[in-house]
């Protein structure tokens, strides 16, 4: 049978919580002794906004806005049985999208 890889990505607007998640899943996928790769910063997806600041007059004023998404992905390469219980346990801050294939 293959060894079965898993995938996992990892989003967020807040880089140090995108950090901060990325750390502590491989904290915990290297203490049940799978092989992993990672983290690996993908480029930052950046939507920008301009809204007109007044609808009347100042009509050619506009303020700009930014959200800036940030991602990170993490390959475990050799999983054991106990690398799946230890992603189902863990504990991550909230803000951040988790995505495991």
């Amino acid at each position: 049978m293959p060894k079965q890889k898993i995938r996992i990505k990892i989003k967020g607007f807040d880089h140090k919580l995108v950090d901060q998640a990325a750390e502590q899943i491989v904290e915990a996928v290297e203490r049940t002794g799978a092989v992993i790769s990672g983290p690996v910063p993908l480029p930052t997806h950046i939507q920008k906004f301009s809204v007109i600041r007044s609808p009347f007059i100042d009509k050619d004023s506009q303020e700009q806005f930014e959200i800036r998404t940030h991602n990170r992905l993490i390959d475990i390469i050799e999983t054991t049985s106990k690398t799946i219980d230890a992603l189902t346990g863990l504990n991550l801050p909230s803000g951040v999208e988790i995505d495991i294939k």
